[in-house]
């Protein structure tokens, strides 16, 4: 599987290297896009992408790991050049403090700053009250249309007004639009709260599958940008390719050749 992923030289790129094609945003990978691979290949294809900025997904490191096969898998990703930037999504909907502590535990062990997490309206205040003991940043993330919980950022923002500065989302920029509020108005109404992005493109913005190489599509790429930079944002922008699961690095060099032109353009 993935032969044809792997074709080329790998690249590693420090982040003060990277900063020079993105204009400082640390653009980054969100390892879901590399599901179908073992993690040692989603390291491979993250370095020939040429960024050092990884979000988790736990098919390359799994909540039932042990801390000594965390530690190896945090060292597997530290060797090979790759700062990582958080962990998830992360469901935290079981209504249990026992259960949901588990889930700080590994992302405290695996050095995850922010959790992109998808808790429920009654998980909430436990979730807010580990965020605080373990200093991790909750980025929620919503799920469109779909999501009964957090459709959309705004959804998210209502219920965590009042808390803890830790408390957080993560806006993707695809359920956002499917969900028929303005993404790059959504992003400013999130302000501090913005802990991290998942960037992607739809050719259709009310449908799911019409997900394609960002550049492709109908989603205001350049304004995301421009209002990210507006904002000072400095968490991660990170690119979650649901498509082609067999063979993605092909879109994903695609997709980050194109956004780095927005921000080269940006910058000149």
């Amino acid at each position: 599987m993935g032969g044809a992923a792997m074709a080329g030289q790998s690249v590693k790129l420090n982040a003060s290297v990277a900063g020079s094609f993105t204009d400082g945003f640390k653009l980054g990978v969100a390892s879901y896009s590399f599901r179908e691979f073992s993690r040692s290949l989603a390291i491979k294809m993250t370095k020939q992408i040429g960024t050092p900025y990884i979000n988790i997904k736990e098919y390359h490191l799994s909540y039932r790991s042990t801390p000594e096969e965390i530690a190896k898998a945090r060292a597997e990703f530290q060797k090979a050049g790759l700062t990582i930037l958080g962990g998830g999504n992360i469901s935290l909907a079981k209504n249990d403090e026992a259960d949901l502590r588990h889930y700080f535990e590994y992302a405290k062990a695996a050095g995850m700053p922010v959790m992109v997490c998808a808790p429920t309206k009654e998980t909430l205040p436990i979730v807010e009250k580990l965020a605080i003991e373990y200093n991790i940043r909750m980025a929620i993330h919503n799920h469109g249309p779909e999501d009964r919980h957090f459709p959309t950022p705004q959804s998210v923002l209502k219920e965590i007004g009042n808390m803890n500065p830790l408390m957080g989302l993560c806006i993707d920029v695809g359920h956002t639009a499917r969900a028929g509020v303005d993404v790059v108005e959504s992003i400013a109404e999130a302000g501090s709260r913005l802990h991290d992005m998942h960037i992607k493109d739809l050719r259709d913005p009310k449908e799911k599958g019409s997900q394609c190489i960002v550049g492709d599509g109908a989603l205001p790429i350049p304004a995301i940008f421009k209002q990210l930079k507006k904002m000072k944002y400095t968490a991660g922008v990170m690119l979650e390719y649901e498509i082609d699961a067999d063979n993605p690095l092909p879109g994903m060099q695609r997709s980050f050749s194109y956004m780095r032109g927005v921000l080269a353009g940006m910058k000149a």
